[in-house]
């Protein structure tokens, strides 16, 4: 029996080869388990290789097909700035001399003045602004200062603007100027009551203790490109100085702004403008009557111009313009009232005393100002 079973074993191992092992079904195995775990092993390791390069290569093609598609998505805009309606304008200057529509009213001595003004914007093309200002100044009746008060609207279309408002010039603080007393005692014409406040002028003048009026305007501005802009002005009031003479001024301006590149990077602009007006004045009541002319003078209308050069920075204008009018030192004399009248020859219809004014001649202007809005420079 033992011999049988011998024999049979190794029948079925020459059958199935040296190294091989029955199964039960009598199916032979090449390897043992031993053998087929080592084998499985290195399958498995290569298999396993194989999907770890697959999976580097389709990650490595699936960003760059990412970055692609990033690079191609397009950027997303930040959202706008919130529309701020409200903001204000406010400044201040000192120049050597306040000259309005080419007449002094600082008596050619220096000024300062400040404004403040709030700004209400409906839209980016339409805008409502109120504001005040100070000058000094120096008038024959010893006002000290001009008080404006204005307000109005700008709209704007493309490169036209436009200004539309009303302006009132308040001078506080005047007294009654005269250098005749009447029979009644009152100065003037007869309009002011004499008293220890009257001012006495020396030169025939006259000029009432309350001057302030108000004018309505408009006006135009069109910027033709970054360098050149031009505009029209009107002004009219029907009682000018509280003379009781209508005005109508009218005027047209140019300006040229240099590159920014004409300094350099040193961050300093310049710019050159002109003006071009004429001042239509109407007569007079009786307060201003002069020999000939008992119930007021028709005053000189006069033609007025100015050209100057600007340098900005940051905020900061120092402006230097030249001014002059048409207007002869004698009907000046009668226009203005001034206290510093000169010479005995200026004579001419509305100024019989032949005193002269040099209020109204050419003058030379140097002007730094600072000019700021909230919404600009304050935040």
């Amino acid at each position: 029996m033992l011999s049988v079973f011998a024999s049979r074993k190794t029948s079925r191992d020459s059958d199935c080869g040296r190294l091989s092992h029955s199964v039960a079904a009598g199916h032979c195995l090449p390897w043992g388990p031993t053998e087929i775990g080592l084998v499985f092993g290195k399958l498995m390791g290569i298999e396993m290789k194989k999907l770890v390069l697959l999976a580097t290569a389709l990650t490595m093609v699936s960003g760059s097909a990412l970055a692609a598609d990033l690079a191609a998505m397009p950027v997303k805009a930040p959202p706008p700035a919130p529309f701020e309606p409200w903001d204000v304008a406010f400044g201040s200057a000192i120049m050597n001399d306040y000259i309005f529509r080419g007449v002094t009213q600082s008596n050619h001595q220096p000024s300062v003045a400040a404004y403040f003004e709030p700004r209400y914007n409906v839209n980016k093309d339409l805008q409502l602004y109120i504001g005040t200002s100070y000058e000094s100044i120096s008038f024959a009746n010893r006002a000290p200062a001009e008080v404006d008060v204005y307000g109005g609207i700008r709209p704007t279309f493309g490169a036209a603007a436009f200004d539309f408002g009303v302006w009132g010039y308040l001078y506080p603080g005047g007294r009654c100027a005269d250098n005749v007393i009447s029979p009644s005692g009152l100065a003037g014409g007869g309009v002011c009551p004499v008293d220890a406040q009257t001012v006495f002028l020396g030169d025939g003048n006259v000029m009432k203790k309350d001057v302030s009026f108000f004018e309505g305007y408009a006006k135009f501005n069109y910027t033709f490109n970054d360098s050149f802009q031009a505009g029209l002005n009107e002004y009219y009031s029907p009682n000018f100085l509280n003379s009781g003479a209508w005005g109508n001024y009218s005027s047209i301006t140019a300006k040229y702004t240099a590159p920014a590149t004409v300094f350099g990077t040193s961050g300093v602009g310049m710019y050159v403008s002109g003006e071009f007006g004429r001042q239509w004045l109407g007569t007079t009541d009786s307060f201003y009557a002069v020999p000939g002319f008992p119930n007021g003078i028709k005053y000189a209308d006069y033609n007025t111009w100015n050209i100057g050069v600007g340098f900005t920075y940051k905020v900061f204008t120092l402006d230097l313009r030249y001014s002059d009018t048409d207007l002869s030192k004698a009907n000046c004399n009668a226009f203005t009232s001034t206290f510093a009248g000169e010479g005995t020859t200026n004579f001419s219809s509305i100024n019989p005393s032949g005193v002269g004014s040099n209020w109204c001649g050419a003058a030379g202007i140097v002007k730094l100002s600072a000019d700021l809005t909230a919404m600009s420079n304050l935040k």
